[in-house]
């Protein structure tokens, strides 16, 4: 079964609520369309329903049975309970006013619904940028108990070879402790889509072949993965060769349980796993899914802006697979 023929199964019929704060978009509003019709979730649209019912007729959009919110008409009794929410989860930072500017901005007002339960997951980005997603998630939903960070994962597809990089979306500079956080919170992803992990931590060193602190950060993050999991196979530092090529792993890490049979790839920096992701979707023909945020309190994805209808559609189910 294709994974997402699998992820469908999974949320088919679930009714899992996922908030589009970009409602008038096109694309967005085509793959919300689609998710309802195929029962896959239920949408919630924010933004103006004139605008919105006008992109609707103009792509030949069934709207019906779809729920539609602007925020601009929203009803003031459940104004003041956002508001009031709001301010209380801000616990002082902001005035007053602020809070009602930030109430103004879709990304905020979709992550309320989600914080105050009245949507499971949110999914946003093809409009607006991951700092515009990523703020207000990390201010209101905040990260799991005993997560200190989030991360950003991409599923990378080609054929039946499913695979998980990370972090290739939010921390620029990942110390040992981050690598190894972004370690455990990768394999758990992985998880998700029927991936046994064996997680390598990359350099471009294998086992001590080179010398710095890049390399001593690699190997640190290891043994940190090693104590938080002890019964997760993971190993650093690997070369990607060493990692992923049965040959060169026995060669380079012998003995190794995850040299040559990596499926979870931790890269050392952002600028490593962005450029690292792109290769692959862009030279080696992997289809690339994310970015998957990891370790909120709640299913929040940010698409990129250059996302396509089905793209969204995508991130849709896997946001409501998270919230099983």
């Amino acid at each position: 079964m294709e994974l997402f023929d699998e992820i469908a199964t999974k949320v088919k019929g679930q009714n899992k609520t996922i908030v589009f704060p970009e409602g008038e978009d096109k694309r967005v509003l085509g793959a919300a369309v689609r998710l309802k019709q195929d029962e896959l979730v239920e949408p919630i649209l924010l933004g103006d329903k004139d605008t919105i019912k006008k992109v609707a007729a103009e792509n030949n959009l069934d709207l019906t049975d779809l729920q539609i919110i602007d925020p601009a008409t929203y009803p003031e009794e459940d104004k003041q309970a956002m508001f009031d929410s709001l301010m209380e989860r801000r616990k002082g930072k902001n005035t007053p006013e602020q809070i009602h500017k930030m109430l103004e901005d879709v990304s905020y007002f979709g992550t309320m619904l989600v914080y105050m339960g009245k949507a499971d997951g949110m999914v946003s980005g093809a409009v607006h940028s991951t700092g515009s997603t990523v703020r207000p998630a990390l201010q209101i939903v905040k990260t799991k108990p005993g997560a200190h960070r989030i991360s950003g994962a991409f599923l990378m597809l080609k054929g039946d070879k499913r695979y998980i990089f990370a972090d290739c979306a939010i921390n620029i500079e990942l110390d040992a402790p981050t690598m190894a956080e972004v370690a455990i919170q990768s394999a758990e992803t992985a998880r998700l889509f029927e991936i046994d992990p064996k997680v390598a931590l990359l350099s471009f060193s294998t086992k001590g072949s080179a010398k710095g602190d890049m390399v001593t950060k690699v190997a640190d993050a290891t043994k940190l993965v090693h104590e938080m999991d002890p019964e997760l196979p993971v190993d650093g530092e690997l070369q990607f060769d060493a990692a992923v090529v049965p040959e060169v792993g026995e060669l380079k890490a012998p003995g190794s349980k995850v040299a040559g049979h990596a499926n979870v790839f931790i890269f050392p920096s952002l600028e490593a796993g962005n450029i690292g992701y792109k290769i692959a979707q862009r030279f080696g023909g992997f289809t690339a899914v994310g970015p998957i945020l990891q370790g909120l309190n709640a299913p929040i994805a940010d698409l990129s802006r250059g996302c396509s209808e089905d793209d969204v559609y995508k991130v849709a189910m896997i946001t409501a697979a998270q919230a099983l």
